[in-house]
């Protein structure tokens, strides 16, 4: 695992070494082993490597035989040594035993398409000196992280903002669009970035560069949902047990220690059943528990590690959280807002003392149906029949005037909308055009009303699978939009801070192909969510009260904590001058919602984590970068007029599909 950091300018338009090293500086946490660049003219390619596969001689930049095609790859590529073999009996020679120099030699068979031989997670920027070419691709579901920019002609990339900022501060303009995206929603979706000329490079994508042009374009997409004839439960079920152990075993080569991280969920607990079958050892486990019982899971890891006879260690946490969203909020480098974060966070750092690389869980409730939202959307689906216009007249002119502590009053809201709109409204935390919309200044909601829907990107993903069933049109969103932004986003950011490498054999996208074309009655059957992997699960010995038990989710209790008065100091924050005079919120209204939270009148703890992780991420991270005080104000001014400069540059979209259509 490593991170990864490039230029390429113009012929004539030299690449200082220096900036180079100055950007691979701020990637070590993701690299601590080693560092390698390589610059030639005007092209540079830099990397700092957390040595995984080969740690002797596995040295990056990689090139081929004649040192005409150079690359630098985050990630792992788990079926290289079946192309090695191939590549080796085609006349290619190699010269070192890492899994990433199968890259080099394909793209000299295949160009570009090489991408779709590779079985892995990855970040690639590869350049080809002879044609002056630039590639960049990343794996298929987005498991790794890749930003760039284009400025003056210049391409610049790196796998964080703060590498792009290192060697082009001029990039640190914020985008306004992708911060109410961000009140939506808690993340920024792909291809946005809290930054106006910087984007994501989108999951499934390859994008090309060439003398100050660039083309970008997909290269997979989810096959069609529910198209696999299953003529029984015993074939499904022997088709995914075959799927996901393979998927584990592959995610075993390793040169380092390595284990599992077993929050005591279905999807670890199947992880940990089938590693403990493949490995020739104990398997090593790593969870953590809260004090308080309602979001405490540590029993049921325990349980599963006893059942399969893991090297099991436990952490019951009592956070300081001051000191860990501080690290958090520099680290993420966007306003996020999934609090599961601070215990990914904990159960990373300490599962770093032991080992260097871990399998998790993650994916199992985008492509089984695992979220209880799924089956409130459908039940609510019966409410299909409300007419528009009278929907429209409710949110228009009936909501502004409830009180704002009416219980139910989100529950008329969100009844008042057409299907999509309405699975989107119950995942927003605090949408501005929507019914939150008192809690911003009124600077703000002017400029919102005038601009793009922050769902926009969201409604095109149900665009995109109207065809499919009405779960797998969900299934289809949230993999395409909050498993990237939310999800492995969370996961790479927190694993890379402590240098810990994460694997998700869930999210094999050979698993992901078969899961997505397996019919829905598979997934979700009389309201029992991952049927058919709780079915493997009792399968494979996993223990029955850890299977059939309401779902938590890896959340952190924060509204206990703010009403049995701790950290009331992290809600003071919130009202102080220095936040206030932002300009983004309503001073009277955020008052308010904090009264209605610590009095018990109404649960508004996620609210009020949503705008704090906002505030510190300005404080943590803005200005710790040194990112000017106006370039920081939601590119609005006072007097809500939009700041031109702080638009996308038009040369970085131009000629660009957008990334969620088929």
């Amino acid at each position: 695992m490593c991170g990864i950091a490039g230029l390429v300018g113009r012929p004539g338009d030299p690449i200082d070494p220096g900036d180079l090293r100055q950007m691979c500086q701020t990637l070590i946490h993701r690299g601590p082993d080693d560092e390698g660049i390589y610059v030639k003219g005007h092209a540079g390619l830099g990397i700092r490597r957390l040595s995984i596969i080969d740690v002797a001689g596995g040295h990056q930049p990689i090139h081929n035989e004649d040192q005409t095609v150079w690359a630098v790859v985050n990630g792992e590529i788990y079926n290289f040594a079946a192309l090695r073999k191939e590549l080796e009996d085609r006349g290619h020679r190699f010269y070192t035993q890492t899994d990433v120099e199968v890259a080099v030699h394909l793209y000299e068979e295949m160009g570009s398409e090489f991408v779709q031989r590779l079985r892995g997670m990855f970040a690639i920027a590869l350049y080809d000196e002879a044609n002056s070419l630039l590639l960049l691709a990343r794996d298929r579901l987005g498991k790794k992280p890749l930003h760039y920019a284009l400025q003056d002609g210049r391409l610049i990339f790196a796998s964080e903002i703060k590498a792009m900022l290192a060697a082009a501060p001029g990039l640190g303009v914020l985008r306004p669009e992708a911060l109410l995206q961000y009140f939506h929603f808690g993340y920024i979706a792909d291809p946005l970035t809290a930054f106006a000329a910087i984007e994501k490079l989108p999951p499934g994508h390859l994008l090309e560069f060439r003398e100050g042009s660039t083309r970008l374009r997909r290269y997979w997409d989810l096959p069609a949902y529910g198209t696999a004839e299953v003529s029984s439960e015993e074939e499904c079920l022997e088709q995914l047990e075959q799927q996901l152990t393979e998927a584990v075993r592959i995610r075993l080569a390793s040169e380092v220690p390595l284990g599992v991280l077993l929050s005591g969920g279905v999807d670890s607990s199947v992880v940990v059943a089938l590693m403990a079958r493949v490995s020739s050892n104990p398997v090593k486990t790593f969870s953590i528990g809260f004090a308080e019982k309602e979001f405490n899971e540590a029993n049921y890891a325990r349980q599963v590690s006893e059942r399969f006879a893991t090297d099991h260690t436990e952490l019951r946490v009592e956070p300081q959280i001051e000191a860990a969203l501080d690290s958090l909020t520099r680290t993420l480098e966007e306003p996020f807002a999934d609090s599961s974060v601070v215990p990914t966070y904990y159960v990373c750092q300490m599962a770093r003392r032991h080992v260097t690389v871990a399998l998790s869980g993650d994916g199992g409730d985008e492509l089984y149906a695992g979220y209880d939202r799924y089956l409130v959307h459908l039940a609510r689906g019966r409410f299909a029949r409300v007419p528009v216009g009278l929907g429209e007249y409710f949110r228009e002119h009936v909501y502004p005037w409830l009180p704002s502590a009416l219980r139910g009053q989100r529950f008329l809201f969100n009844l008042s909308l057409p299907g999509p709109e309405r699975y989107l409204d119950s995942v927003t935390h605090l949408p501005v055009r929507g019914r939150e919309r008192t809690i911003f200044s009124s600077e703000l909601q002017q400029w919102a009303n005038e601009c793009n829907p922050a769902a926009d990107v969201f409604l095109e993903c149900f665009a995109d699978s109207a065809r499919a069933d009405k779960l797998s049109q969900l299934l289809y969103v949230d993999t395409k939009t909050y498993l990237p932004g939310d999800i492995l986003f969370k996961v790479d950011r927190v694993s890379m801070a402590h240098s810990l490498e994460i694997r998700c054999p869930l999210l094999d996208h050979k698993v992901v192909e078969w899961a997505a074309r397996l019919p829905s009655s598979w997934k979700l059957r009389e309201s029992q969510p991952k049927y058919i992997l709780k079915k493997l699960a009792e399968r494979l010995g996993v223990p029955a009260n850890v299977l059939h038990r309401p779902k938590k989710g890896f959340a952190m209790p924060v509204g206990q904590w703010w009403r049995n008065g701790a950290r009331r100091d992290m809600l003071d924050l919130l009202l102080e001058p220095r936040t206030l005079q932002r300009g983004y919120f309503n001073p009277t209204a955020v008052r308010q919602l904090i009264s209605e939270h610590t009095r018990g009148r109404r649960d508004r703890s996620y609210d009020i984590w949503t705008l704090l992780m906002f505030e510190l991420w300005h404080r943590n991270f803005l200005e710790a970068t040194g990112i000017p005080g106006e370039a920081a104000r939601v590119g609005v001014n006072l007097r809500g007029e939009v700041k031109r400069e702080a638009q996308s540059d038009p040369s970085t979209r131009s000629g660009v599909e957008c990334p969620l259509k088929s």
